[in-house]
């Protein structure tokens, strides 16, 4: 059984290489098998789902890195004693699009 407590990583580029290579298969596939056309359709509807999820992967994880560092930020200017230490976590809660922009149109 497997270990709950385990941590899942997702290897972007391989599941990129992956998705691609499907592609080719199927690409083949459609060509050697034509009257299969609509499950090959089916298929390649699923692949360009993954393509996306893919993609929106990579974007959440940059977003939550930047969040962190701005987290991050943050606390070392609380421990510094910086007159707006949460200014870093509003700039990038701002840049994220979480807080609508200042009083100058700033994002």
């Amino acid at each position: 059984m497997p270990d709950p407590s385990r941590r899942f990583t997702l290897d972007l580029q391989e599941a990129r290489t992956r998705n691609r290579t499907a592609r080719e298969t199927l690409a083949h596939l459609a060509e050697a098998m034509p009257r299969l056309m609509a499950a090959w359709l089916r298929l390649d509807l699923a692949l360009t789902a993954a393509s996306i999820l893919i993609a929106e992967t990579g974007e959440l994880r940059r977003a939550r890195a930047d969040l962190a560092a701005a987290a991050r930020a943050t606390l070392h200017a609380h421990h510094d004693a910086e007159p707006d230490p949460l200014y870093y976590l509003r700039d990038e809660l701002r840049a994220q699009g979480f807080l609508p922009p200042d009083e100058r149109g700033h994002r």
